[in-house]
């Protein structure tokens, strides 16, 4: 027999899970008991109490709501809507909602659910099995995919890039229109702490962005991301819906894990018990100026990228001395996303020189190399930034210069 307390979500409430033989299928339902949101152990989709009735219209009516208002029905309705479902409790969440909006505004589009297994957890066929019977019990089609091998996926950013190759590749196979992910307004305050924590610019500030391109024809969007994460829980609590729990995202090895259930909390209780509502205002903030500053930088380079080769750029630098280098460096980096330049191992102090090369005077012969590689030279008033796709084509006389 196998008894474990596990901590969810913030604060000091503790999971006390029922006693449950350890080769027993598994998963986290939510149940409301005196007034508040308890996690139990319980054998896979075995029924569940909710919320009083004269109440549980409320957290279900508030978060679709919230949905609806960020991503309107009348937008996707018509289109194929892939949504991106791990069985945690917010993409559990976020089908859920999705397919009872679609059921209200009917349209000829349809909603596909897609499931990643990263192969990583001994619990992880659990996870995928569940989510197999949750979209048999909603009539959602389900695509499945998997890592080919585990240890291919060991790090966070490869599982991360590999869920989203996934979730692109499948997109595109089933015409999707749009690939919904579930992160929360929990999940935006962890990140930008989590990022000033790192050390950050004001693109970083920003946060997570409701939406971006997720290949030519779709686009990722999150939802949830200005619902809570307690929302999140009284809505399964209100549809009597079970979901599964990640046992890693309690471990605190992690960093965001130790942000999430210790370093919020603290300050919470003890510096501002509204931290998490101020790091999104912060984050709201840093995005406008962040939108205006990209346009303005936008404008700029259409005036002063010159026709250059799918692999090279050509800036005139002329008068840039006298614009601000944060401005300078958002050209920059507009003109270097244009050619689709390898941006993965491009760090702060890289775009600094890069930008400086960009202001300096004509005759300062600035020649470097940088991650790609790439090859920068200045000659006149005209930076030129040439990608050396082949490696026969890497200058070795600059390899020793970062």
């Amino acid at each position: 027999m196998v008894r474990r307390s596990i901590r969810c979500g913030y604060g000091n409430d503790w999971v006390r899970p029922r006693l449950v033989s350890s080769g027993e299928k598994q998963s986290l339902r939510v149940r409301r008991a005196s007034g508040s949101v308890t996690l139990m152990k319980q054998e896979l989709l075995e029924p569940v109490a909710g919320l009083d009735p004269l109440h549980a219209e409320e957290p279900l009516a508030a978060l679709e709501a919230a949905v609806a208002e960020a991503w309107p029905p009348d937008r996707w309705r018509d289109v194929t809507v892939l949504v991106a479902v791990s069985g945690g409790a917010d993409s559990v969440a976020l089908l859920r909602a999705v397919a009872r909006l679609a059921a209200r505004h009917p349209g000829p589009g349809r909603v596909v659910a897609a499931h990643f297994n990263h192969r990583l957890r001994p619990t992880a066929a659990d996870d995928e099995q569940f989510v197999r019977k949750l979209c048999d019990q909603l009539n959602v089609p389900l695509e499945v995919g998997s890592a080919a091998r585990p240890d291919e996926v060991a790090a966070e950013a490869a599982a991360r890039a590999a869920r989203y190759a996934y979730l692109r590749t499948t997109a595109e196979r089933l015409g999707a229109r749009y690939v919904a992910v579930a992160h929360t307004a929990d999940d935006q305050a962890e990140t930008i702490l989590h990022r000033i924590i790192r050390g950050t610019g004001l693109a970083g500030l920003a946060g997570i962005p409701f939406a971006r391109s997720l290949g030519p024809a779709a686009t990722l969007v999150r939802p949830l991301l200005n619902v809570s994460r307690a929302a999140v829980l009284e809505y399964l609590a209100a549809l009597g819906q079970e979901y599964c729990c990640d046992e890693s995202n309690l471990s605190l090895r992690y960093t965001r894990n130790r942000i999430r259930h210790e370093l919020l909390p603290l300050l919470s209780s003890q510096y501002n018990p509204n931290v998490a509502d101020a790091l999104r205002r912060l984050g709201a903030l840093a995005g406008e100026a962040q939108r205006l500053i990209a346009a303005l930088a936008a404008d700029e380079a259409q005036r002063r990228l010159q026709p250059a080769g799918a692999d090279a750029i050509i800036l005139d630098c002329h008068g840039l001395t006298s614009q601000p280098a944060h401005l300078i460096s958002e050209l920059l980096l507009y003109a270097w996303k244009s050619k689709s330049f390898p941006q993965q191992r491009m760090q702060q102090q890289h775009w600094r020189k890069l930008t400086a090369a960009a202001m300096g005077e004509p005759g300062s012969g600035a020649r470097f190399q940088l991650p790609g590689p790439v090859d920068v030279r200045r000659e006149g008033s005209q930076l030129k930034l040439r990608w050396l796709r082949r490696e026969g084509d890497i200058d070795t006389s600059l390899a020793g210069e970062d």
